[in-house]
């Protein structure tokens, strides 16, 4: 693996769709005991069944700790590689490389990660685990790798069509916690320059009380070359309409790289999911302090699913909008079969949750590649 200090665009490459076609998809195994309940052991459950569903279609890579790893390697098919990998946490979107390609083979990017904010307003502390994540991916699977760690940045912040356009919000991108000395206009040349896209369209804010700072991914996301789903509400008393509506105003009043207007599917929301006094029970504290608090609003969307080769696999809440949800995107994947994360006995997507995203942020697709 060589570590590249060019940009991307320079060597002819960017950043491809989720929906084209993949190598594979990363995921780590949790272990937070403060970020996931009761030891993890609902979560793992949750992903297990998320890490086979994808590995119908594409192969599947997951990273564990040592302690882990021989649980891990017990619990999932002998198609699922195991690797044994140190992190701090498990959100692959955010720490894992961003895969760009130049229609024959890929290279990653490791951005600095700094747990979401840093020591300004970062959810955990230290983070150096994580930070070194991407790099170590792109030795695993012998790819190239460009330098971008002075650059903070997660996989969840961005969103692109493949053909020029970026989907990002400003109360993730400008926050303080991120790059403060870079003005607007220098963070667009940045993403220019690393992703290879042309235009980017900055939404305002992300879902409600999202902890990240507004991901994108659990707000917007691209279906299709100028089409977009957008998470929605018809409810003017909750705070979300506002956003949304915000963002319905963006996406509606502009184009994209190649002129097109955007169509937006409106995504229902599901009603508010909240943290319960059982959920914190099973938490540990953070350095003392607890990390949820019992009628805490998590940031539940439909928009957090999972584009893989055959199928789009979705969050599911307990909720009359989980089947509408599907049957949405249904309409808009029709070549993919759509799945909702669940079974008759267990909601996994809220054990996924709790730990602060769902099943597109702790998976981070690899494109493919000729080998």
């Amino acid at each position: 693996m060589e570590i590249l200090s060019t940009n991307p665009i320079e060597d002819g490459f960017y950043m491809p769709a989720e929906f084209s076609e993949h190598y594979g998809c990363i995921l780590i195994w949790p272990h937070r005991r403060d970020s996931w309940q009761n030891g993890a052991y609902a979560a793992r459950q949750a992903f297990a069944m998320l890490i086979e569903l994808i590995a119908d279609s594409e192969k599947v890579i997951v990273c564990a700790r040592y302690d882990d790893y021989d649980e891990v390697r017990r619990l999932l098919s002998p198609r699922i590689r195991v690797v044994e990998m140190s992190s701090d946490d498990s959100w692959a979107r955010d720490v894992a490389p961003t895969f760009v390609t130049d229609g024959h083979d890929i290279r990653g990017i490791d951005w600095g990660f700094n747990a979401w904010g840093g020591l300004y307003d970062g959810l955990y502390f230290p983070w150096d685990k994580d930070n070194k994540m991407a790099r170590k991916l792109c030795d695993l699977i012998d790819k190239d790798c460009y330098d971008c760690r002075d650059f903070i940045l997660e996989g969840g912040s961005i969103h692109t069509d493949g053909e020029g356009t970026l989907l990002t919000t400003e109360e993730c991108l400008l926050s303080k916690g991120r790059n403060p000395d870079m003005t607007k206009q220098e963070i667009e040349v940045k993403l220019c320059n690393t992703l290879g896209v042309k235009k980017i369209i900055w939404l305002k804010r992300g879902i409600f009380n999202d902890e990240t700072n507004g991901h994108v991914d659990n707000i917007c996301a691209f279906t299709a070359p100028g089409e977009v789903v957008l998470a929605w509400t018809d409810d003017k008393n909750d705070p979300q309409y506002e956003i949304s509506s915000e963002c319905l105003d963006i996406l509606e009043n502009t184009t994209d790289a190649k002129g097109r207007k955007i169509k937006v599917h409106k995504l229902p929301l599901p009603e508010p999911v909240y943290v319960t006094d059982q959920d914190c029970a099973g938490l540990d504290y953070m350095n003392g302090e607890p990390t949820r608090i019992p009628g805490e609003r998590l940031a539940a969307s439909y928009v957090n699913f999972y584009i893989s080769n055959r199928t789009v696999i979705v969050p599911q809440f307990g909720d009359e909008n989980d089947e509408k949800a599907v049957e949405i995107l249904k309409q808009l994947f029709p070549q993919r079969k759509v799945i909702g994360l669940k079974t008759e006995k267990c909601l996994l997507s809220k054990d996924i949750l709790i730990g602060g995203g769902n099943i597109h942020c702790i998976t981070q697709q690899i494109p493919v590649f000729n080998a």
